[in-house]
């Protein structure tokens, strides 16, 4: 059986979302992409990274690979809908961010998701 640290070395990748300043609205591709966001939830990004969310966060904000989006408005990580499922193997956080993207969207947040 593996120890926890040798799980976690394995499985080092993570989906993660990212608030963004509800300003991101006016941009018209996000406004496309979520005609069916409702005004009580929040606009978030949701990505994967093999980081640690909090520094992958950081290095959108500093312009370091970042989503324009994140950069720009990004405002904190809300870490409540993504830390049940970390960290993960690589294969299953690509097809989590993708399921995460979709569940927010359906839940009436308004999503981008690179």
């Amino acid at each position: 059986m593996a120890t926890r640290r040798a799980r976690t070395k394995r499985h080092h990748h993570h989906v993660y979302v990212v608030e963004l300043s509800d300003r991101v609205w006016n941009e018209p591709r996000f406004r496309k992409a979520n005609p069916e966001h409702r005004l009580e939830k929040p606009c978030v990004y949701v990505g994967m990274t093999g980081l640690d969310p909090d520094l992958r966060f950081d290095k959108h904000k500093a312009g370091i690979q970042a989503n324009r989006f994140v950069f720009e408005y990004g405002v904190r990580l809300l870490p409540a809908l993504y830390e049940v499922y970390n960290p993960m193997p690589y294969e299953a956080a690509k097809e989590m961010e993708v399921e995460l993207a979709i569940g927010l969207r359906e839940a009436g947040y308004a999503v981008w998701q690179a």
